[in-house]
């Protein structure tokens, strides 16, 4: 199934779970993707234009001057504590990773 037609980007999201697999997330089918929950607070979710990502609101303008990232739209509503990375912001499993990290630190903050 190709990008546009999956709700999700399947090889992306193998790669979240193969970065997360010690902290034992649990996926689920929400926001027009797959989210990754860990602790019971979402960090992340997979995508078919990138991943969304959870941040706290001390980093978040900083983050959106990065490239790839824009703001995360629900309808007309700016989600806050979320950022969408482009799939070139996580093409390399390092950059992934370090997207992660965020997000998990931002859903820590938020639990």
């Amino acid at each position: 199934m190709s990008r546009a037609q999956a709700s999700f980007d399947e090889a992306t999201a193998r790669r979240v779970r193969q970065l997360l697999a010690d902290k034992r997330p649990v996926e689920r089918k929400m926001m027009g993707g797959l989210a990754f929950m860990v602790n019971g607070a979402m960090c992340c979710s997979v995508g078919r234009d990138g991943v969304l990502v959870r941040v706290t609101p001390e980093e978040r303008d900083t983050l959106l001057a990065k490239p790839h990232v824009t703001p995360m739209k629900l309808g007309r509503r700016v989600m806050a504590g979320f950022l969408r990375v482009g799939f070139e912001g996580v093409r390399t499993d390092a950059a992934l990773a370090k997207w992660l990290a965020r997000g998990l630190d931002a859903a820590k903050q938020s639990a």
